[in-house]
């Protein structure tokens, strides 16, 4: 598919708070086909649409015939850098609740046309979404809450939030009201606000990937390595096994880690074979049942 070329527009809509959401959209320039089925990808905790090679990956799933949007949450704590945690007053309140309402401010974007592909059209009754880690437990729940999504792929994804708050965490946000966490990319401290922990407690019914993924009907697939130093492959299997949809399906890949064997930056001129192999799953995914 290399003979493709891709588009790519940016742009931002606001959110619920005024806050502004960037994305990118990718799209195949030369596509014969109109009203092209649109792909949502949304980033992980500590990160952003611009990581690593998920540029890249957007860019390659576009080329089989989709409109793909990536995101960067509105609280996510990336500014107009695009790839530095600029924003950390932000990033200390980013809620689930947020993220998911984020997901619905762009949904009804693409229905009024405030996101558009230019001389294509965008076929937003068939919409998918994609998720990393944080970003595909979002992805349960939003495929759960809005009836536009057809069609579920998670990476890695986190299957109950409410279970990865450490004691040492509860006890910062009961005593001082805000904990701290390293990002061992960066070095930098960031803070994380009790308001996070308060929403996903008093919010877990709507918000918990876990419990929201009883209620699908569409076709889901859950793709993890078994090798995942950050969330373990179980979480999938967690997912995979509540999951109430017919059509569902668990990829493990060997020996690869959190983001298959990618970093940031991405400089490398072909992606390694797993992350190579996680594509291509995916891409079939999304092929197979959102045409």
């Amino acid at each position: 598919m290399k003979d493709i070329e891709v588009t790519k527009i940016t742009g931002s809509v606001p959110s619920t708070e005024n806050l502004p959401i960037y994305y990118d959209l990718y799209f195949p320039e030369n596509s014969k086909q109109d009203n092209l089925p649109v792909i949502l990808f949304l980033h992980g905790f500590k990160g952003f649409k611009d990581w690593g090679a998920f540029p890249d990956g957007c860019r390659e799933l576009s080329k089989a015939g989709f409109a793909v949007l990536a995101i960067n949450f509105s609280l996510n704590g990336v500014g107009e850098s695009m790839t530095e945690f600029d924003q950390l007053d932000l990033f200390a309140r980013e809620t689930l609740s947020q993220d998911l309402e984020d997901v619905g401010t762009i949904l009804k974007a693409l229905k009024d046309k405030d996101i558009t592909a230019q001389d294509f059209s965008l076929d937003t009754n068939t919409i998918g979404v994609l998720g990393h880690s944080r970003g595909g437990h979002t992805a349960v729940a939003a495929s759960a809450e809005y009836p536009e999504i057809k069609c579920l792929v998670t990476w890695s994804a986190v299957a109950d939030y409410n279970a990865r708050w450490s004691d040492d965490m509860i006890s910062d946000w009961e005593e001082r009201g805000v904990t701290e966490i390293k990002n061992g990319r960066t070095g930098q401290i960031m803070p994380v606000k009790d308001v996070v922990y308060k929403d996903a407690i008093e919010n877990a019914d709507r918000l918990m990937a876990v419990k929201r993924v009883r209620e699908l009907d569409i076709p889901a697939l859950f793709v993890h390595s078994e090798g995942d130093e950050g969330v373990h492959y179980s979480e999938a299997e967690k997912l995979y096994k509540h999951c109430s949809a017919e059509d569902k399906k668990i990829e493990l890949i060997p020996d690869s880690g959190h983001t298959f064997n990618t970093a940031h930056p991405f400089e490398d001129e072909e992606f390694p074979e797993e992350f190579a192999t996680v594509l291509s799953i995916t891409g079939n995914w999304f092929q197979s049942h959102l045409k």
